[in-house]
């Protein structure tokens, strides 16, 4: 692969270079990386021209990898799961992996079902960030970027599926809030959101592109966490 391959990517201001994202992590204690969740934590994805075909948890576990030896990660997420089966079927293995840094991301399908129950979700995300925090790791979860800001959804779905969107972030910010040393990463107000060029053809999950910007909001996040007071 060359550069050249990837030039939109190289010149993307809202991407963050492997080079640039390990300078920000120098110095980060991470070595066992864990992830759980739905598709967004599995990485669904479509090809992007000119971009590394990589999920935001691939760039994530790269950069701590180009600056931790012995680094290594596990990612157990699967599509379609609502938050309860994340807790159920990843949150045990998980925790059997001996992580120092887990990524919980869950409540996105929760969210597109008929009805929506926020603290229900509320009571799965805290039941998994708790288990991780008590067990020692420090946690990241993840909120949605706000789809319907593209212009690519349904008019008649638009209202509910924002709103949902929000309410699933506040709701995710909350919790980590409640647990020390969580660090939310709530990406809904970023100005790439609102271009359709970022998403899938599916409509609802982002291609390596909008990886690629999730990823850079991430890096950044736990760079953040790595020089917050202590």
């Amino acid at each position: 692969m060359t550069m050249v391959e990837f030039a939109e990517e190289n010149a993307d201001p809202d991407v963050l270079p492997l080079n640039e994202a390990a300078i920000l992590l120098k110095g980060a204690p991470w070595r066992r990386m864990v992830t759980i969740g739905d598709s967004v934590a599995e990485g669904v994805r479509d090809p992007a021209p000119g971009y590394r075909n990589l999920s935001w948890v691939d760039r994530v576990g790269e950069a701590l990898a180009a600056q931790a030896p012995g680094f290594t990660s596990l990612n157990l997420a699967r599509r379609d799961l609502v938050a309860a089966r994340v807790r159920e079927t990843q949150l045990a293995p998980a925790l059997a992996f001996r992580p120092d840094l887990a990524f919980v991301v869950a409540g996105g399908n929760d969210l597109l079902g008929r009805s929506f129950d926020p603290e229900a979700v509320r009571n799965e995300l805290a039941a998994m960030v708790s288990a991780f925090r008590d067990a020692g790791a420090d946690v990241v979860t993840i909120g949605l970027f706000d789809i319907t800001r593209a212009g690519i959804i349904a008019e008649r779905h638009r209202e509910t599926m924002s709103s949902r969107t929000r309410t699933l972030g506040r709701v995710t910010g909350e919790v980590s809030a409640a647990y020390g040393g969580c660090h939310v990463v709530n990406p809904h107000d970023i100005p790439a959101a609102s271009d359709p060029r970022i998403y899938s053809a599916d409509r609802l999950h982002l291609n390596a592109r909008g990886h690629a910007i999730a990823a850079a909001s991430t890096l950044r996040a736990l760079a953040s966490r790595l020089n917050a007071p202590t």
